[in-house]
């Protein structure tokens, strides 16, 4: 197989993230290519009627750092095959995923995530990439 440069996935933890993430690190591994596996927070929801609204939202970033390593432990093992390069950023999903998809070979996503419909066969996040992204894209079931 051909040497590529990185492969990013992006997992928030569902079931379909993490079969994503098994899936990009075979691949990467018959790539010779690092593994960036990102997870993107958003805060969605707004202030409840009658409080204050909060100027700046917290940043979760070491609490979904944490749980982004325990997702590569619990999937990849404590030895992956491949270079992993964790990362957690703040935005829209899509729209993170995409901007980081310049500087990658391939972009892996699951079918489903955390949000939506479960009738769905693609999430918005998946779709949204699939048609947007600025690398190859795999959707994996």
């Amino acid at each position: 197989m051909s040497k590529w440069k990185s492969i990013l996935v992006g997992v928030d933890g569902s079931p379909s993230s993490r079969t994503a993430l098994s899936w990009a690190a075979a691949e990467a591994a018959d790539h010779q290519a690092d593994l960036v596996v990102l997870n993107v927070w958003e805060a969605t929801l707004p202030p409840p009627v009658g409080s204050v609204p909060q100027t700046s939202v917290p940043d979760p970033s070491g609490l979904a750092t944490e749980n982004l390593l325990q997702v590569v432990k619990e999937v990849l093992g404590e030895d992956p095959p491949v270079l992993v390069q964790p990362r957690v950023k703040p935005g829209n999903p899509a729209e993170v995923l995409i901007e980081e998809s310049a500087d990658a070979a391939l972009l892996v996503v699951g079918t489903r995530g955390r949000g939506g419909f479960a009738g769905l066969v693609l999430g918005s996040v998946s779709q949204h990439v699939a048609a947007y992204a600025k690398c190859p894209v795999a959707v994996v079931r």
